[in-house]
């Protein structure tokens, strides 16, 4: 089973049970909080995330907050992570196919959770394309 490790903010704390429900039956789960509404800070749930994901291999991860911008901003500062800000479908799907990304962000704020549910379930079973031409990119980004 496919291990999934998700955190979110305080504005994404439903969003982020809701999905956590959702996909209880197909993935191992690991959620690295937030747990309440009370207010805390995104970067220190992209750290928690990106450690984490260090540190377990070969595991994809889910970050959420309002509208998934601060998320992406702060996971992306990790050489190893390739965040993706989920915002239509075509995105969801190429997002991993073209460019492998290995965590999904969603905007809380700015879809209902069943949009965001079907965007996340896009990205999750889109398998990355093995094209020269995008392992060649994504190894570039490495180079930085």
């Amino acid at each position: 089973m496919e291990k999934i490790i998700i955190g979110s903010d305080h504005a994404g704390v439903e969003l982020k049970d809701f999905i956590k429900q959702s996909l209880l039956k197909e993935y191992d789960i690991e959620d690295i909080g937030t747990f309440s509404k009370d207010s805390c800070d995104y970067p220190d749930i992209a750290k928690k995330l990106a450690n984490t994901m260090e540190t377990e291999k070969d595991c994809l991860g889910i970050l959420i907050c309002g509208t998934g911008i601060g998320m992406s901003i702060a996971v992306n500062r990790y050489d190893f992570i390739r965040g993706a800000l989920l915002y239509n479908k075509d995105v969801a799907k190429l997002s991993k196919e073209h460019n492998n990304a290995n965590v999904a962000i969603l905007g809380a704020r700015t879809f209902s959770k069943e949009t965001n549910l079907e965007f996340l379930k896009i990205f999750l079973e889109t398998k990355f394309s093995n094209e020269k031409r995008h392992i060649e990119r994504i190894k570039k980004l490495s180079d930085f």
